[in-house]
């Protein structure tokens, strides 16, 4: 699973009407790295991520995904659906589709971002359901599933999408206490693939687990950053270190 692309995002900010959400974004990741985002509600967090799919349109800034590069500026439905088809996003919520099964959530996404056919979407959603534990659940709707095994459906599906770079938005943030570990234990099991990760969680012992790299952002910037035991032990910056406390 290891990817060979690197990303790189510049200039990137957002606006929710008056609201500046994210100011001037520049980041690096390197092909293979986890890099986990801490920080306080309501600081750009999950809008970070969703502009780097294009969930949420920046306003500016340059994605970079390997060769490929989307301008805000200029970005064309093509380059947004090529943007996409190398990143793989994990919602909060799941986002799965009430009226499909757990096999389904995951060829739907094949079939729609990926081209596959359905013959090749099934046998890669098969693969992917006994890899995250839940092959007997395939023919299930997510109704009939616990809150860790419709997130689990939900990596899973990021997962067949085979994307130089998953991203996590708070991933355990909506589970029942008991469906947490279940959830963490994937996420460990994708990362020792090599998989490129950029993971947005409050989960802090989790993050020093699993982070090559913390950033820390507030007020829609990046404050600090660095290795856990650098950033989690020692932070540099009055509002990390207040941050850390309230969690800690």
């Amino acid at each position: 699973m290891t990817k060979t692309a690197g990303i790189s995002v510049s200039g990137l900010s957002k606006s929710f009407g008056d609201t500046h959400v994210l100011r001037d974004i520049a980041l690096d990741i390197a092909p293979g790295e986890r890099v986990v985002v801490i920080g306080p509600s309501g600081t750009g967090k999950s809008t970070l991520l969703r502009c780097l799919n294009y969930l949420d349109r920046p306003d500016t800034g340059v994605v970079r995904v390997g060769d490929l590069s989307v301008d805000a500026a200029s970005a064309t439905k093509a380059q947004i659906l090529a943007l996409r088809r190398r990143t793989s996003f994990v919602f909060q919520n799941y986002a799965l589709f009430a009226h499909r099964t757990a096999r389904e959530n995951i060829t739907q996404a094949l079939i729609t971002v990926k081209g596959q056919t359905k013959t090749d979407a099934d046998a890669r959603a098969d693969a992917t359901l006994r890899e995250t534990g839940l092959f007997e659940k395939a023919d299930s709707y997510p109704a009939a599933l616990s809150g860790g095994q419709q997130q689990r459906v939900g990596i899973g599906r990021a997962m067949a999408l085979d994307a130089d770079l998953m991203l996590f938005d708070e991933p355990t943030s909506a589970l029942d206490p008991e469906w947490v570990g279940e959830v963490l234990d994937l996420m460990r099991r994708v990362a020792d693939k090599g998989q490129t990760m950029l993971i947005v969680t409050h989960e802090m012992q989790f993050a020093r687990e699993i982070a090559d790299r913390i950033i820390f952002m507030a007020e829609g910037g990046i404050v600090e950053q660095g290795p856990p035991r650098d950033l989690l032990d020692h932070p540099q910056d009055p509002r990390t270190i207040a941050f850390l406390r309230r969690v800690g």
